[in-house]
């Protein structure tokens, strides 16, 4: 096997059939993670080397990949597929999910399927006999064992994200941040909307009223009043209080909604302000505006003909 320029970061996910190894891919998935399913070992290798996991979006490369039961007779080759990973330099984890026969009966019998190795009619006991068997040698090998008999799924998705996030689970909540006008329409995809209408508002001073709350003169205007200080306050304590618990949920989007009359100053201005606020926290943050473009300057141009065009993410 070729050495590539790049190692990815290879998790080689096996264990017991029921054990919960649908459940890790999910998380792998939510984590950033390219998943493969019921992969034959002897494949691990040309996976590597596709063209498509050259490079990623953010520069790095995350693969997961089930190898199992399933796999038959290919499964045999697993030692000598991971002795070849070694040589040629390709760092890799295992993770190998346990539980114990009675609670894997109860899963099989509650779920209603057939366990891969029972296709003779051989009971669930024996299928998982013949499955211990079979992954003896690899779960001595893993790095990690995780028995899930008494886990609930959250908590076998903590103790992934704990084990594979590094550290990055701020990172890995993606929080969008926009602003919008009332009066063309509530959000309906926002998870939190604050409405700041009852700030003072830029519109009713002819000068400002083309602005928009990007441009300087209206975003001090909206900020340096004793009313919007005394609203950060307790809207940035709000988000210190909310943002750990949606991370610890395990959520992987959050969208916040700024919302005034027109969407064109108040709203503009606050929400760069909790973008900035948000990013500062060490979260990954994108600021739109939704209703911007419907703003008009005094020389009769739309301000943004594309709302999300100037969206940025950190």
């Amino acid at each position: 096997m070729e050495q590539t320029t790049e190692m990815p970061e290879l998790v080689i996910v096996s264990g017991m059939s029921g054990a919960g190894r649908t459940e890790a891919m999910h998380v792998f998935e939510d984590l950033g993670y390219f998943c493969v399913d019921n992969l034959p070992p002897g494949l691990i290798g040309d996976l590597l080397r596709m063209p498509d996991f050259s490079a990623s979006a953010d520069g790095s490369r995350k693969i997961a990949v089930v190898c199992d039961s399933r796999g038959r007779g290919f499964f045999s080759s697993m030692s000598t597929v991971l002795k070849r990973l070694k040589e040629s330099g390709i760092s890799y984890k295992i993770l190998f999910l346990d539980a114990s026969d009675e609670k894997l009966i109860s899963r099989y019998k509650s779920s209603r399927r057939r366990h891969p190795l029972c296709e003779d009619g051989a009971s669930i006991a024996t299928g998982l006999e013949r499955e211990r068997s079979l992954l003896r040698e690899l779960k001595s090998s893993a790095d990690f064992v995780i028995d899930t008999t008494n886990l609930l799924p959250a908590e076998l998705r903590g103790k992934l994200k704990d084990l594979f996030a590094a550290g990055a689970m701020r990172e890995g909540l993606s929080v969008s941040v926009y602003s919008f006008g009332f009066k063309h329409g509530a959000p309906v995809d926002a998870d939190l909307v604050i409405d700041v209408r009852f700030l003072p508002n830029p519109f009713y001073d002819p000068e400002m009223r083309t602005m928009t709350g990007l441009d300087e003169k209206v975003r001090d205007y909206v900020l340096y009043n004793s009313n919007t200080e005394q609203f950060l306050k307790h809207w940035k304590a709000l988000l210190d209080c909310v943002m750990p618990g949606y991370v610890a949920e395990g959520k992987q989007q959050l969208a916040i909604a700024v919302g005034c009359t027109g969407g064109q100053h108040r709203s503009v201005a606050l929400a760069e302000v909790t973008g900035d606020y948000l990013r500062a926290c060490g979260y990954r943050v994108s600021v739109a505006h939704r209703d911007l473009a419907l703003a008009v300057r005094s020389d009769g141009e739309l301000v943004n003909a594309d709302p999300f065009a100037d969206a940025g993410t950190v």
